[in-house]
């Protein structure tokens, strides 16, 4: 196939909308199913790198839940303990823990599950069939992988009637060292960004506590990865080899952090007592479910507890999660590897990862004021690594 022609580009006013390539030859992709648009082959193709970097770089199949451009989360393929499972709605997934493909995807479509609402899915290896039911029972626009099991291509066909969409592409595909976009009639050239983001990144440890474990560095490897994919500025808290809070578009440092972290922490608090045991009526449905176990833990645009509003999502009404218990369910959590795509100007950005359980960072370094920056890491014993090296992605 030498070009796809779109029903349109961002918007439905911008045609004509196509993909093709430049020097004539044809698309590293095929089409199994659907038509996917503009924006789905810019997720497709965003997500695929950085799942294809990802399982390159850890040796573990991984999966990313991509929006607008960039990941709500990526993670990798380790087995998850039956809290874990019941948070991200996947206890009930026979097959499951044989599965390191759809235990990816399983994080990663948890982690934030309002943001993965409609998502773009990118796998680093075959779609099997435990994988595709996963994807079945979810919202989302669609899917790339290296390839699907032929039990696998038939339950995603069946998804939206037929009509979701299913690419596939070439895994050995290499594209040119040099590349070129255009902005208001602009060409823009560039080399791409072919640094290659593994361990041997984090050796240079400027704290005064230089132990990283081997589970932290995967989960550094793990923040970095997405970062190199993520619109910036961005910044990544990531933990048992899955990325919890993705900060990203930010204009200032700080609100990275703090969006991150905020990310991090529900994540976190979804997977207390008080969350998974909330009395939900049998017939509300997965998205639902998530916004009200969002609205109950972060007291959004509606006080789910409330008299007149708890009867439409339980059979009782629950306590209300307090700030006091928040506070001191999170108080207990570290372990937390957060990684920024440029440097950490002033000490708050520490001081905010901090508090969402950070223990280990990683960062270019380059700030007129990394003492500073280095000396509030050491008030909390955290170790962090310098890389010499700024991932932003636009």
């Amino acid at each position: 196939m030498k070009e796809f022609q779109l029903k349109y580009g961002c918007n439905p006013n911008q045609k004509p909308a196509r993909i093709y390539m430049n020097n004539g030859d044809d698309l590293p992709i095929e089409i199994l199913s659907g038509r996917p648009g503009y924006i789905n082959f810019l997720d497709a193709l965003n997500s695929w790198q950085l799942v294809k970097e990802l399982t390159e770089a850890l040796g573990i199949p991984s999966a990313a839940s991509f929006k607008h451009v960039s990941p709500t989360c990526a993670a990798v393929g380790l087995p998850l303990d039956e809290r874990l499972k019941k948070a991200c709605f996947a206890d009930d997934i026979d097959g499951l823990d044989g599965s390191p493909l759809a235990c990816a995807y399983v994080r990663a479509r948890g982690t934030d599950r309002m943001s993965s609402f409609g998502d773009w899915i990118a796998l680093s290896d075959e779609c099997d069939a435990v994988t595709a039911r996963v994807i079945k029972r979810e919202v989302s626009d669609g899917i790339i992988a290296p390839g699907y099991s032929q039990e696998a291509l038939e339950i995603l066909r069946s998804k939206r009637k037929g009509s979701y969409n299913i690419v596939k592409i070439d895994r050995d595909y290499i594209p040119d060292a040099i590349e070129r976009k255009q902005v208001f009639g602009i060409t823009f050239e560039q080399g791409r960004n072919n640094y290659k983001i593994d361990p041997s990144l984090l050796q240079n440890v400027v704290t005064a506590n230089k132990d990283i474990p081997d589970s932290a560095k995967r989960d550094l490897i793990v923040s970095l990865i997405t970062l190199k994919y993520t619109q910036s500025n961005s910044v990544c808290y990531a933990v048992d080899g899955q990325a919890i809070g993705v900060g990203a578009g930010q204009q200032s440092r700080i609100h990275c952090t703090r969006l991150a972290g905020s990310k991090a922490d529900t994540w976190q608090l979804r997977q207390s007592d008080k969350v998974l045991s909330l009395p939900f009526r049998e017939d509300l449905g997965r998205a639902d479910r998530d916004n009200v176990i969002d609205g109950y833990i972060n007291k959004n645009e509606e006080d789910v507890c409330a008299d007149g509003v708890w009867q439409r999502f339980f059979t009782v009404r629950p306590e209300p999660f307090t700030e006091e218990e928040k506070c001191a369910y999170l108080s207990q959590i570290s372990g937390v590897s957060v990684g920024s795509d440029a440097f950490f100007p002033f000490s708050d950005n520490i001081e905010r990862a901090h508090r969402s359980g950070a223990s280990y960072i990683v960062q270019p370094g380059g700030s007129i004021r990394d003492d500073l920056v280095i000396e509030c890491c050491d008030k909390y014993n955290i170790a962090m690594a310098f890389t010499g090296m700024r991932l932003f992605h636009h």
